[in-house]
């Protein structure tokens, strides 16, 4: 038995008992090598008599300690002391995102998604190292002071003993998040993750989880059969689209994989934070949903090993994972474009929501909330610039006009005034040359009168002298 002060291969001092769950018991300790505070998970004794156990929990320890992500909770060491099994971890100082929703009821969805597009993320690390983390529930969901969130518990391997446990309901809050083919007995694979995060999503959107019952294997049939009810009206097209995805029965309509779970998580997540954060009195305009399409076939990754965990509220990660040899799990693809609608403006009946880290609660949806104008004020800016842009054109092509009618006019009028002037002197040229011509025959018909009086003078005198001689 282990107690306050004691000590673990003379190094790992155990100092507060902070959760109990079916698989052990996990303690805040102090590292007295470093100096440091750490989790310590302190396995069932039941596990250690399991043949073959202790080999796998060594190999699964290692295989953890691999996965480098800011978002899984770091194992440090392991061992076994005074006939007991445990596991150094991290220390994760937060609140269990279990707490938080047992406190506020529910959160927005700008800040559902961005939690669930962090936890997908560490799904995904762990993922291509080939681990399932098979017991994902808020409870195993830690956000830091910071908003930072970071997965723990991955549980211990799948043994008989912890069959006995789960099917004795030790761990009640897992059969809620359990995937269809699990609670069909099927073996865990990463859509099997994608699942149970889809049904985290659906209880911070909603405030209650989809299937309660009155014992696990209740709850597991009805993740099987039936449908869950469907998500408050003001939870926005797009974001009950991404949802109603990662909760589909058929593994292959689930998203393909962790990150592009994660991906258009986070996209949905900044629109609606753009929208929230120019929220007004005019409603925004809808966009459409993300596109609900089932997962192609795509090549095997490496096997995964599905893991359980400790129940809800555990603050802090603790097993290992159990490794299932060639069991294939869809690749990473890029992620689809996701459009997500604006922020709608409905009523809440949960008053204010949101996650606290830290003794900082994020504001949720409060009893009323003024709907959104991001988008009519976006709309409006935007015409406001074409109408002007409009008119400079018109005013342009207004002056552009009025100095080609106005050139065109001088320059009839200059062609008008050149013909007359022209017309003018060709009138001139005539009447000159007619005047020309008329001084002209005057003068000849002068000469001519002057010529024959001339001779008349010079005959007359002649005849008469001709008469007198």
């Amino acid at each position: 038995m282990v107690s306050p002060g004691t000590l673990l291969s003379g190094r790992y001092r155990l100092d507060e008992r902070i959760a109990t769950g079916g698989m052990g018991d996990v303690w805040r300790g102090t590292d007295e090598t470093l100096g440091r505070t750490v989790a310590i998970k302190i396995l069932l004794p039941a596990l250690l008599e399991e043949p073959g156990f202790s080999e796998r929990f060594r190999l699964e320890a290692r295989t953890m300690a691999t996965i480098n992500h800011p978002g899984v909770v770091d194992i440090y060491d392991y061992g076994s002391d005074q006939q007991v099994a445990y596991l150094v971890m991290e220390y994760v100082e937060g609140d269990a995102l279990s707490r938080t929703l047992a406190r506020v009821g529910r959160l927005t969805p700008a800040r559902t998604m961005a939690l669930i597009a962090q936890a997908a993320e560490a799904l995904e690390a762990a993922h291509l190292k080939g681990i399932v983390h098979r017991d994902v529930k808020p409870g195993n969901l830690l956000v830091r002071a910071n908003g930072t969130l970071v997965l723990t518990d991955f549980g211990i391997a799948r043994s008989a003993v912890a069959s006995q446990l789960t099917a004795a309901g030790a761990v009640l809050g897992t059969a809620s998040y359990l995937a269809p083919e699990q609670a069909a007995g099927q073996t865990a694979t990463t859509a099997s993750d994608i699942y149970s995060l889809g049904v985290v999503a659906y209880q911070c959107l909603s405030g209650r989880r989809p299937f309660d019952g009155d014992n696990p294997i209740e709850i597991a049939m009805k993740h099987v059969r039936m449908t869950p009810p469907a998500l408050p009206p003001d939870v926005p097209p797009a974001v009950r689209a991404i949802v109603e995805r990662a909760m589909a029965k058929d593994p292959s309509a689930r998203w393909p994989s962790a990150a592009i779970f994660a991906a258009a998580s986070r996209q949905a997540a900044a629109v609606l934070s753009s929208e929230q954060s120019g929220r007004a009195a005019s409603p925004s305009a809808p966009v459409s949903p993300v596109p609900y399409s089932p997962a192609p076939s795509s090549p095997a990754r490496p096997p995964v090993r599905p893991v359980t965990g400790s129940p809800a509220g555990t603050p802090v990660g603790a097993g290992l994972p159990h490794r299932v040899p060639g069991q294939p799990a869809q690749p990473v693809r890029p992620a689809a474009r996701v459009s997500v609608p604006a922020a709608p403006a409905p009523v809440s009946p949960l008053g204010a929501t949101g996650v606290a880290t830290g003794g900082r609660t994020s504001t949720g949806y409060a009893a009323t909330q003024a709907p959104s104008s991001g988008g009519w004020r976006t709309f409006w800016m935007i015409l406001l610039v074409f109408l002007a842009m409009a008119a400079i054109v018109a005013i342009a092509a207004f002056i552009g006009y009025t100095v080609t009618r106005n050139t065109t006019a001088s320059g009839a009028a200059h062609t008008s005034t050149v013909a007359n002037v022209t017309r003018q002197a060709n009138i001139w040229q005539a009447d000159s040359a007619r005047a020309n011509l008329a001084e002209t025959s005057a003068a000849t018909a002068v000469r001519a009168i002057a010529t024959d009086t001339a001779g008349s003078r010079v005959l007359a005198p002649t005849s008469e002298g001709r008469r007198t001689r």
